[in-house]
């Protein structure tokens, strides 16, 4: 997936454009639902939490800004924070037991291939990753630690584990863009 590709969606998609819109969806709602499941563990939460991001990415497309980072890594970043939302609601409600380990409803719950294939290039890619980069973005990211609690649970410093976090994120940025 190309970043001019995406940016130029994007920016229709900021101007108004539905099919511009609808585009983006098909080219990046794969990784983006991969990421939502990964962290939710439900498929049900994932799909919800990617339909709110994608209305928010409708409404703020305009203030994507280029130099401070790619298209796609700002709109994991919106999905994200709309499921760790979730986490914390469900949580605080204590309306349902979210487990760890639920990845099995992923692996029977698919209906096409676009989340599986997603899914599989992103598990390849994290196989690339050093173990620690590895392990730091997995508790961020697919568990929802903020980076104070990474700190916590590896016993690291902050700035190595950001530094960690980073570089693997760009690792993975290549490796997802190849």
């Amino acid at each position: 997936m190309e970043q001019d590709t995406l940016l130029g969606l994007l920016s229709a998609t900021g101007a108004g454009d539905k099919q511009a819109f609808a585009e983006l969806y098909q080219l990046t709602s794969g990784q983006l639902f991969a990421v939502s499941l990964k962290m939710l563990g439900r498929r049900e939460l994932a799909e919800e939490a990617l339909q709110e991001a994608y209305v928010k990415i409708w409404h703020n497309a305009t203030e994507y800004q280029h130099g401070k980072g790619a298209v796609l890594t700002w709109m994991i970043s919106i999905v994200r924070y709309r499921a760790l939302d979730m986490l914390r609601y469900h949580k605080v409600r204590k309306e349902e037991a979210l487990e760890d380990g639920q990845e099995a409803i992923f692996e029977a719950s698919t209906p096409d291939d676009g989340p599986d294939v997603a899914k599989s290039k992103l598990d390849d890619c994290m196989g690339e990753l050093e173990p620690q980069q590895k392990q730091a973005i997995h508790l961020a990211y697919y568990n929802g630690l903020t980076h104070h609690e990474v700190v916590g649970h590896l016993d690291l410093p902050l700035g190595t584990i950001k530094s960690w976090i980073r570089r693997g994120l760009q690792q993975l940025q290549r490796c997802l863009a190849l």
